[in-house]
This record gives structure tokens, C-alpha cells and sequence, in this order.
């Protein structure tokens, strides 16, 4: 379940294959042309797990994304997300600075994942995890189910285009690479207009991108897949919580 965030959904709405990005919102439908699983989106995240819920009744663990906190939603584990390479900007909240709550919040979650991007990882500790993030296959915004591996690609020139929230992230990728490129940053979560992108010019950009330009891809156009290493001991550790709820029954309360 998922906001929905920048979408134009009343109430409470499933996520389909051929959902529009500017509908639905552009994460909702990137998580579920990639996994295949159920997607609801709404403002109320309760209201949305019943929606799904009621919709997939064989659902047995629901996951809110970005929902840390939406307080009504009853949670039986929390996961907070960190970028390594940003972490906490000022260590305010807003509008002071970048965070929702203060960074002691973070005592009380289950675990912190911290993200990297190929570099090293931080040093781990009791409920502190890490997860890599590297770019995976490139596919042809025209022709998506035309995966190729990354290093077929030429190196440049490129233009490389992003709405996300930390685009030198993605940039730092590409460079490691040894790409040569061009970039263009937009806002976080930017509606993309064929204006916005040059028709003739060979582009690289994120999924979380293609899927708001798949309606108006030129030829040249290739989206980039974000291949995700959670290490393993994140993987034993979400295991036995998941094993635990299990053996109580039913996991899904959501209020």
C-alpha cells in the first residue's frame, strides 16, 4: 500500500498494469510492474489496506511504503530507510531541515537500513543493516521487455535525466561506469512532458522515470534497473520476524 504521492486518486484505488503514472503515482506503479503483487494506493493507508485486503484476501503481509509515520496504521514492524551518502542533512526536522521526525525515532524502529551505491559499506551493529544499490540490465523505453546487460551500452555520449530525490546517486553510478554524460535534474517525482526531454539525443534514466515517459519514448531512449544486495543478515533477520508473526496467526492487522 502506497500514498500514492503526486497521483490523482479519491479514496482508495488497485494499481494495474496499465495504470497511468500521473494517476496512481509513479513508485505505486513501478513497484507493481516490477513485482508482479497487488498495489493499492491512498491517502488513508488504513483505508487502503482494507481496500486490498478485501480485493486479495490470500494477502498475508502488507507492506506501506513510505508510512513510517502514518500513526492510525497499525505496524508489527517498522523498517527505516537511510541514504548513506546524504544521511541526515542538518539532523532537523522540517521545514529547519529534511526529516519528517527527529533521528532519536529511529531508536524505537525494528532496524535502519542504510543505502549504498557500490561503496563501501558501513559498519554494521544490532539492528543497523546495509543494502547495495547497483545498476543492473538497460532496456529500451520503446521495447521494455528488451533487457540487455549495461555493459552493451556505449559509454556516451549520453544525456542523463532524473526526477528522483538523490540524483547524484544515480550519477555516481554512471560515472563508475566510466559513461560520459550530460545530466539534467528535475524535481523529485516530476511529471515528465515530451518538452522536457530532447527527441533526438540518446537518453539514460531511472525506472522510476521511464515509467512517466513510456506514452512519448523516442527511439535511443533506455531505462536503467536498479539491482538491490540487501546483506544477509538483513534477509535472516526479516525472516524470523515474518516466521514469528506467522506462527500467530494471521500477519495482516492493519488496525
Amino acid at each position: 500500500i502506497s500514498r500514492g504521492y503526486r497521483g490523482k486518486v479519491q479514496g482508495c484505488e488497485a494499481v494495474q498494469a496499465d495504470s497511468l503514472a500521473a494517476h496512481v503515482g509513479d513508485e505505486p506503479l513501478l513497484i507493481h510492474t516490477k513485482t508482479q503483487v497487488p498495489v493499492v494506493v491512498g491517502r488513508d493507508r488504513v483505508m487502503a489496506a482494507h481496500a486490498l485486503l478485501a480485493q486479495y484476501p490470500e494477502v498475508n503481509i502488507l507492506v506501506c511504503d513510505d508510512g513510517l509515520q502514518h500513526y492510525r496504521l497499525q505496524r508489527q514492524l517498522e523498517l527505516a530507510v537511510v541514504d548513506a551518502g546524504t544521511g541526515f542533512g542538518n539532523g532537523l526536522p522540517l521545514p529547519a531541515g529534511p526529516l519528517r521526525e527527529p533521528v532519536s525515532r529511529l531508536r524505537s524502529v525494528d532496524a535502519v537500513i542504510y543505502i549504498e551505491r557500490g561503496e563501501t559499506e558501513p559498519s554494521a551493529h544490532q539492528g543497523r543493516y546495509w543494502a547495495n544499490y547497483t545498476l543492473g540490465k538497460a532496456y529500451p523505453l520503446q521495447t521494455p521487455a528488451d533487457k540487455i546487460d549495461i555493459t552493451s551500452l556505449p559509454r556516451g555520449p549520453w544525456l542523463a535525466i532524473t526526477g528522483i530525490g538523490n540524483p547524484q546517486g544515480f550519477f555516481a553510478m554512471l560515472r563508475r561506469l566510466g559513461w560520459s554524460f550530460e545530466s539534467k535534474i528535475f524535481p523529485d517525482h516530476h511529471a515528465f512532458q515530451p518538452g522536457d526531454i530532447p527527441r533526438d539525443t540518446p537518453v539514460v534514466m531511472t525506472e522510476k522515470d521511464a515509467v512517466k515517459c513510456m506514452g512519448f519514448a523516442q527511439p535511443g531512449w533506455w531505462a536503467l534497473e536498479l539491482d538491490v544486495q540487501p546483506e544477509a543478515a538483513l534477509i535472516t533477520f526479516l525472516r524470523s520476524k515474518i516466521d514469528s508473526y506467522s506462527q500467530k496467526g494471521r500477519v495482516c492487522q492493519p488496525d
